[in-house]
């Protein structure tokens, strides 16, 4: 692996007011494939990747994501959580995509080193962590429809606190039922660009209404819930927790499947399964809706206080966090500091 130090260091923000994705640390991780294999992972100087007004990804979208953290924890020590599910799910979306998939163990190796050389860069106030972007975009230059033979893989660094503004103060969500952000077929359990860029028009909307997220239904009946835009969703329904299954429409989130496997072994109920506006309603109504979070690398767990669907409003175990979102927040962010015992072998250590 090549290494390029930068002769320059930038100069850090202050680390108690970081916000989400606005800060960049000194180095990247660049890797080109090409001739049908990938070349040697560089880590160079953080720069502008040059792209042909010609490259595919301008044209045709051929672009894909992942987003992991790194921490430090009490002793100062650096871990990071499930990261080899981050680069086997994106393997997925390039499958989905045409796209050329990553050799799992060198790219791993990469990154770890690109964190320690970070390392100054990953704050340490509770709530924040180093954030990794991986990403994979099509690089052949022509105009037709077909997949690239040549592709550019790299991660970038970022220092972040809390996704949302409020923090863990309860999210409004607002279930939309006109816009469509994906359809069984499609790609919605991809991460990729355009999953994204089709659903800011539903979040403008419902910005305008005063929320701060949209909750999606099936494209097809308009019927059942599925995830919001940057999160998976789960419903504390009398007492037992419930979030809707993977069914090819919605991202099968590393947060969501932390989150059910520990409920589980602390002896909560969970279920997967279809979960329909209606039945939201009408346990709300019955006094039957405790509960309601969104799971996601970025924000961990967020609890949500109000769901919107049309003209009614739904408020949420009094626009509070409920206990068993605390308790899962606190487990799970207490497994990724270091704070509670790793049971489950999610923790990779780097030094």
């Amino acid at each position: 692996m090549k290494i390029t130090l930068a002769e320059t260091l930038k100069q850090k923000p202050d680390f108690t007011k970081l916000g989400f994705g606005k800060y960049f640390t000194d180095h990247m991780l660049y890797m080109e494939y090409d001739d049908g294999k990938w070349g040697e992972p560089e880590i160079k100087p953080f720069s502008a990747i040059p792209v042909d007004p010609a490259s595919v990804v301008l044209h045709y979208g051929q672009e894909i994501f992942e987003g992991m953290k790194a921490y430090k924890n009490a002793e100062g020590k650096i871990t990071m959580f499930r990261p080899r599910d981050n680069i086997l799910r994106m393997n997925r979306s390039a499958k989905r995509l045409c796209m050329a998939e990553l050799p799992v163990d060198e790219v791993l190796e990469a990154i770890f080193e690109l964190v320690r050389i970070e390392k100054d860069w990953i704050p340490t106030d509770p709530g924040t962590s180093l954030y990794i972007r991986p990403t994979m975009i099509a690089n052949e230059n022509f105009l037709g429809v077909h997949p690239s033979k040549k592709y550019i893989f790299f991660v970038i660094l970022s220092p972040v606190g809390s996704y949302y503004a409020n923090g863990l103060q309860p999210t409004k969500i607002y279930v939309e039922d006109v816009f469509n952000r994906a359809a069984l077929g499609g790609t919605g359990e991809c991460k990729c660009g355009g999953n994204y860029a089709s659903s800011l028009m539903a979040a403008e909307v419902a910005k305008k209404k005063g929320y701060d997220q949209v909750l999606w239904m099936d494209a097809k009946e308009k019927k059942y819930v599925g995830e919001v835009g940057s999160m998976n969703m789960f419903f504390v329904l009398d007492g037992k927790v419930v979030t809707p299954w993977l069914d090819g429409t919605i991202l099968p989130g590393i947060t969501r499947d932390s989150a059910i496997k520990v409920l589980k072994k602390a002896g909560y109920v969970v279920e997967e399964r279809a979960v329909s506006i209606d039945e939201l309603e009408d346990d709300y109504k019955n006094g039957k809706l405790d509960e309601a979070f969104g799971t996601g690398t970025a924000a961990v767990i967020s609890p949500v206080g109000t769901i919107g669907y049309k003209n009614d409003i739904m408020t949420i175990n009094n626009g509070e966090m409920g206990k068993i979102t605390a308790w899962l927040y606190n487990t799970l962010t207490g497994i990724q500091y270091g704070r509670i015992e790793d049971d489950f072998g999610w923790v990779v250590r780097l030094n």
